[in-house]
């Protein structure tokens, strides 16, 4: 027993080392894939990777933190839950959407200073186009192992 907690300990340390490397893969493949698409200069890639990247970790935080929560406490109260405590998740819900609302809000119009209107607009769509060139690879990849 005493040999298999290392075992196991290393097998999940090895899992979560490649999982990093994979979303280190994916932010790299992303930026170039942005950079490219957006045709930034080097002047306006200064100032627009340092507010991306900040309103990425903001809207993630919303994402994994407050969406998570939420979702996963309807998931496990989902038979007792009561009418009041569905009114508190709506709340909390609204809140969520909200702060989302904001941050990409303010992330466009911060934008305004740093790129022409065109390359913001263009901007959603490259991150549309990258979101659906990774979810098709993800499929064939899986599509490859079975």
């Amino acid at each position: 027993m005493k040999k298999i907690i290392p075992i196991i300990l290393l097998l999940f340390s090895l899992n979560l080392t490649a999982q990093h490397k994979n979303r280190e893969r994916i932010k790299a493949l992303k930026v170039s894939f942005i950079t490219e698409k957006l045709d930034l200069t080097e002047k306006e890639a200064q100032k627009f990777w340092p507010l991306y990247n900040a309103f990425e970790k903001e809207t993630s935080e919303i994402r994994f933190k407050e969406f998570k929560a939420i979702q996963k406490e309807i998931r496990v109260n989902k038979d007792s839950l009561t009418n009041e405590r569905a009114n508190d998740l709506l709340a909390r819900l609204n809140k969520a959407e909200l702060k989302m609302h904001k941050a990409k809000t303010d992330f466009v119009s911060n934008l305004s200073g740093i790129l022409p209107p065109k390359k913001i607009i263009l901007l959603k769509l490259t991150e549309d186009d990258f979101k659906k060139k990774m979810f098709e690879e993800y499929k064939k990849r899986k599509k490859e192992k079975n």
